[in-house]
């Protein structure tokens, strides 16, 4: 029997804050996260991945409390919490990074390429909605080779400009970025992330920088030229043109993912914000990236993250907010 989903089943998480050479301070001053100190370049806000294990603010489910339980022992333990989904491991993590400088030229690989080269490791499918960009912003998103000889050719002259393809981008953007595209977020862009429960990144070109250790970040051109999807076309921008309804803007479903944009309240754009989630057959990740209020009468706001069990009802939304909601696909 499919449960009926309420306020004290909602999972909220503790975000894990990721130190990157890329990184700054944003996630502090403009977030409100209590943050480590230093570059600070990315906020794991739902993650079961080993490399970035959230654990649990508040939840229950079937009367046992889980605050304090990290959300892969949740997924291993109560199973039936999230629904028809397959897989053997919690499928996606949600990010946000905070570009205070360029992050590296970079690409990832599919699920087959993973699973061979990266010890049974998922591939990396990956979205970006965009939460801030300085006026002068752009991304990296696709290159212009036609071949592997080409493009190692191109990286070995470092003729970046007739390789790489970069575009620029606004508050509000939305990109889907496959394995195999060659891409990189860059200085002042912030992106809530939602990808494949995956850390495997093969990085082309990293700018000569020198960690603190004197060192530089390894590079993996070997495998980025077995990966690269020479064929690709990049969109012409990343605006997005799927009409706001009721609140709700689809922005991308894929085999690994469903996201939406919803807005209640002053912030809906149409007029006719949403009142409610609709409770799913799977579970979803709920992050507020802008204004307050609550869902299902829990008081939220700009920052705040949980996962809602799969099951039915709704959940009332009050307040002004806007949310990224994700969701993985039926079995």
């Amino acid at each position: 029997m499919t449960a009926v989903v309420s306020a004290e089943n909602l999972l909220f998480t503790n975000p894990v804050f990721q130190p990157k050479i890329w990184g700054g301070r944003k996630l502090q001053t403009e977030w409100g996260y209590d943050i480590p100190e230093g570059a600070v370049g990315e906020c794991w806000a739902i993650s079961a991945h080993p490399n970035g294990d959230c654990t649990l603010a508040s939840g229950t489910w079937e009367g046992t409390d889980l605050t304090g339980m990290h959300l892969s022992e949740v997924w291993e333990q109560h199973r039936d919490l999230f629904g028809a989904v397959g897989g053997s491991e919690f499928p996606l993590l949600i990010k946000i990074l905070d570009a205070a400088g360029n992050l590296s030229i970079q690409v990832h690989p599919d699920d087959a390429y993973a699973a061979v080269h990266e010890g049974g490791s998922l591939g990396k499918m990956e979205c970006w909605y965009v939460l801030a960009a300085a006026p002068y912003a752009h991304i990296v998103y696709g290159q212009n080779a036609h071949d592997a000889a080409e493009f190692e050719r191109l990286v070995e002259a470092g003729n970046w400009h007739d390789l790489l393809h970069e575009m620029p981008v606004e508050k509000g953007d939305f990109f889907q970025v496959a394995p195999g595209t060659v891409h990189a977020l860059c200085e002042g862009t912030m992106v809530l992330e939602t990808q494949q429960s995956s850390d495997v990144t093969y990085r082309v070109y990293d700018y000569d920088r020198v960690q603190d250790d004197g060192t530089k970040r390894e590079l993996h051109l070997a495998q980025s030229l077995e990966v690269i999807d020479y064929a690709q076309n990049p969109p012409a921008s990343g605006a997005i043109t799927t009409a706001e309804k009721n609140g709700v803007t689809h922005l991308e479903s894929c085999e690994y993912y469903t996201v939406e944009r919803v807005r209640a309240g002053e912030l809906a754009q149409d007029g006719v914000g949403a009142t409610a989630l609709e409770v799913l057959p799977t579970f979803m990740c709920v992050s507020v990236v802008e204004g307050s209020g609550a869902i299902a009468g829990t008081p939220v706001a700009k920052g705040s993250h949980c996962v809602v069990p799969a099951g039915k009802g709704q959940l009332a939304l009050e307040g002004s907010l806007e949310l990224i909601v994700s969701w993985p696909p039926a079995e």
